[in-house]
């Protein structure tokens, strides 16, 4: 899998992305993604929300978040470190729920 990384603005906040061009497709970091849509300014909350969220999923048997991948995107600290990622169809999902 080739990889292109790159970072998305929505409203002035980052969502970091990974492009796979054997898939043809974008992966978003789910955490990016609940930090824009619930507000949250800090990385811990947004953290702290999608962990809750992935064990009430989980628990009902959603099989969407059982098909997220976990993909190494770059951190604030500079490092490479494995994040929960989605696709565009898996973002929708989620949302949705």
């Amino acid at each position: 899998m080739t990889k292109k990384e790159a970072i998305k603005l929505f409203d002035d906040r980052k969502v970091r992305t990974l492009w796979d061009t054997e898939k043809e497709q974008w992966y978003f970091s789910i955490v990016d993604v609940i930090a824009v849509l619930t507000d949250k300014n800090d990385y811990q909350g947004a953290r702290n929300y999608w962990k809750v969220l992935k064990f009430r999923l989980l628990k009902e048997g959603n099989e969407t978040v059982t098909n997220c991948n976990r993909l190494k995107l770059l951190a604030e600290d500079g490092k490479m470190r494995l994040t929960d990622v989605a696709d565009t169809e898996q973002l929708f999902r989620l949302i949705q729920q």
